[in-house]
């Protein structure tokens, strides 16, 4: 059923943003710790069993310098150099398999997959463990409050690292055009992307479907689904916590990396998403600074568009070049 506000009212929803007043020096200071340690990007060749498609088991250097993996898949007949789609991936899964990534390289681009910290038990297998100390607090079973008592050891702050890592490590690549870098992915991976695509200032392009991790409270407000509700169990539990929660939380709001993002964007949105509420998704859309589009899907769940809304990414990958 229909939740949340009417599309009207979703496509003005601009809520006002928290956004802590060091925000920007936060995020610089991350980046040059993280960029501290060498990239060391490598892209050792496997044979995948695919016969048009190179695949390359890739290993760089993330937050703290730790191993994060992924996959980067290359078209085997096209030269260079080539646009590359960097994708992040949603909740609970890992990188999976090779031929569990076949769209973008089929469509002439490179495509580079990053394997998400310690996840990837759910639903894809995952090869990155999240070996940081950091985030010892009691946390409820999940990610969403893996240190989040302090902004320094939230767990996010990790993977927005290892986000932005992912695009150096796939520019570093000698068949990737550098200007021609798009984010994307899913949910947790849309929240990511937006995350990215306000962190480096010229990407040529962020495609954020259904994304979490956006408007935290206004989330937990009309929604008990996890893993919004892994923070409010948490607070339940904690109650002298609350406060220190949404300020670390403030740090990871995707509206306010929506609202330094410059690059062209396409959003997609369920109007019937319970995971992901319609007007947190409006809310980083409305928000977003650069040019944008949104695909709505009015009877559709955090599914969202699946297979329909990958026509309209191609069609807005065609579009960009």
């Amino acid at each position: 059923m229909f939740f949340d506000l009417p599309l009207e009212q979703l496509q003005v929803y601009l809520p006002p943003r928290n956004e802590p007043a060091d925000f920007d020096s936060f995020w610089q200071r991350s980046l040059q710790e993280a960029r501290s340690f060498p990239l060391g990007a490598k892209f050792d060749p496997i044979d995948a069993g695919l016969a048009l498609i190179d695949v390359y088991d890739v290993t760089y250097n993330g937050y703290g310098g730790q191993p994060i993996k992924g996959w980067f898949l290359k078209p085997r007949s096209a030269s260079g150099p080539l646009p590359c789609i960097v994708e992040y991936i949603g909740y609970g899964g890992g990188r999976g398999l090779p031929h569990e990534w076949l769209l973008y390289a089929s469509a002439g681009y490179v495509h580079l997959v990053m394997d998400t910290r310690g996840q990837g038990s759910t639903w894809r297998s995952g090869d990155t463990p999240d070996r940081e100390p950091d985030g010892s607090n009691p946390q409820h079973p999940g990610f969403m409050t893996r240190g989040v008592l302090d902004p320094q050891t939230y767990y996010y702050r990790r993977v927005f690292m290892d986000a932005v890592r992912a695009i150096e490590a796939a520019r570093s690549h000698p068949a990737i055009d550098p200007q021609r870098i798009v984010v994307t992915g899913g949910s947790q991976g849309g929240g990511i992307t937006l995350a990215a695509a306000g962190l480096v200032p010229d990407l040529a392009g962020a495609m954020p479907d259904v994304p979490f991790l956006c408007a935290y409270r206004s989330a937990l407000e009309i929604t008990d689904a996890d893993p919004y509700n892994e923070i409010g169990r948490y607070c339940k539990t904690h109650r002298t916590k609350i406060e220190t929660v949404f300020n670390t939380l403030a740090y990871f709001d995707g509206l306010n990396f929506a609202a330094r993002a410059q690059c062209a964007a396409l959003f997609s949105a369920g109007l019937m998403d319970e995971i992901c509420p319609p007007r947190t998704v409006f809310a980083a859309y409305n928000h977003y600074a650069g040019p944008k589009q949104i695909s709505v899907y009015e009877f559709n769940h955090h599914e969202g568009g699946q297979a329909f809304h990958d026509v309209e990414k191609l069609k807005f990958l065609k579009d960009l070049w």
